[in-house]
C-alpha cells in the first residue's frame, strides 16, 4: 500500500474515533488543516463522502462507519506488531497509555512508576484520569485499572493493591451540632459530600454491608464534587460528611481532625486491578510494567 493511502487510513480512523477534528489532529500532531486537507483527499479518492460535518460534531457517515469497522482493527494490529518490534532493542521501549481513577493514580500508579521509570528512560506512561467505565478498547488505552468486582471476564486483570475499605468521617465541629449515625440510614439526616461520578449517570449511592446484608444510601447535602481531595477538604472544614478510602483519612483520625463512623458497615473488599484485553501482545515495556505494579501481599 502506498505511504500516502496509509496516512489517508490513520488521519481517516482518528478523526472517525475522536468525533473531532480538533482532538484527532492534537493525537496525530497535525494542524487541523493539513488533517481536514488529508481526510478529503481520500473521500475524492474513494468517491464517497465518509464523514457528516457541522459546525458542531463529525460522525462518520454509513461508508464511513463501514471504513473505520474493516481497516480499524487492521491498523490496531500493525501498531501492535510495530510495538513488539522492541524486543529487538537493547532496552525496552515505547508508550503506554492507562486510564484510572484519582485514587488508585495516587496512591498505586505513582509510587510504583516513580520506582520503576528511572531504570527505564526510554518507556513513556501516560496516565489519564478518569472515573467513568471507559471501553479501554475503543479509547485505545494499552490498560485500566478497576477495583476488582468491576473487571469484565474477558479481560485478563492483575491485582495491584491489598484489599480497601471505605471510611464515612465528619469533623469534630460537625458533630458537635449532630449526632452521630449508627446505622446507614440515619445519613439521611445528615449533611453528606456527595460524589457524582459519570457511570453512575449521577450521585454515587453510599454502599454498606453487615453481616450479609447490603445498602446503598443515597445521601444529600449542600456540597457536590467529582474529585476525593475536594470532598476531603470539605469534610476537614466541617461541612458534612464524607465518604472516602480508609488509606486517605487515616492520618486525619489519627490527629483527631476526623471522627469515623459506620465503621462495623465497612467491610473489606476488592482492591485495584489493572486489566487489558486477553488478545493483546505484550510488548516487553508492558510486561516490565505489569510486573513492577503487580501486588504481591
Amino acid at each position: 500500500m502506498p505511504r500516502d493511502n496509509m496516512n489517508e487510513l490513520t488521519a481517516f480512523l482518528a478523526v472517525a474515533r475522536e468525533r473531532s477534528f480538533t482532538r484527532a489532529a492534537a493525537k496525530l500532531g497535525v494542524s487541523q488543516s493539513a488533517l481536514s486537507h488529508t481526510v478529503r483527499a481520500l473521500e475524492e479518492r474513494l468517491g464517497v463522502r465518509l464523514l457528516t460535518r457541522t459546525t458542531r460534531s463529525v460522525s462518520p457517515t454509513e461508508a464511513g462507519e463501514r471504513l473505520a469497522r474493516t481497516i480499524g482493527p487492521r491498523l490496531d494490529e500493525i501498531e501492535m506488531e510495530l510495538a513488539a518490534l522492541s524486543a529487538l532493542r537493547e532496552k525496552p521501549a515505547g508508550t503506554i497509555r492507562i486510564t484510572a481513577g484519582e485514587h488508585s493514580a495516587d496512591t498505586i500508579l505513582w509510587p510504583a512508576l516513580a520506582k520503576f521509570l528511572p531504570d527505564y528512560p526510554d518507556i513513556k506512561v501516560e496516565i489519564i484520569v478518569d472515573y467513568g467505565l471507559t471501553d479501554i478498547v475503543a479509547k485505545r488505552y494499552d490498560a485500566g485499572v478497576r477495583l476488582g468486582e468491576q473487571v469484565a471476564h474477558d479481560m485478563i486483570a492483575v491485582r495491584i493493591s491489598p484489599d480497601m475499605r471505605m471510611a464515612v468521617v465528619g469533623s469534630p465541629a460537625y458533630f458537635a451540632k449532630r449526632p452521630k449515625p449508627r446505622a446507614p440510614q440515619d445519613l439521611t439526616a445528615h449533611n453528606c459530600i456527595n460524589l457524582r461520578l459519570p457511570t453512575y449517570g449521577g450521585l454515587y449511592a453510599w454502599e454498606f454491608e453487615k453481616a450479609g446484608r447490603e445498602l446503598k444510601v443515597r445521601v444529600e447535602g449542600q456540597l457536590i464534587f467529582n474529585t476525593a481531595g475536594l470532598r476531603m477538604n470539605a469534610a476537614l472544614a466541617g461541612f458534612g460528611l464524607a465518604y472516602l478510602p480508609e488509606d486517605e483519612v487515616t492520618a486525619h483520625l489519627a490527629d483527631g481532625r476526623l471522627v469515623r463512623v459506620l465503621a462495623d458497615w465497612c467491610p473489606p473488599f476488592p482492591g485495584y486491578h489493572l486489566y487489558y484485553p486477553s488478545r493483546r501482545q505484550a510488548t516487553p515495556a508492558f510486561s516490565l510494567l505489569v510486573d513492577a505494579l503487580r501486588y504481591r501481599g
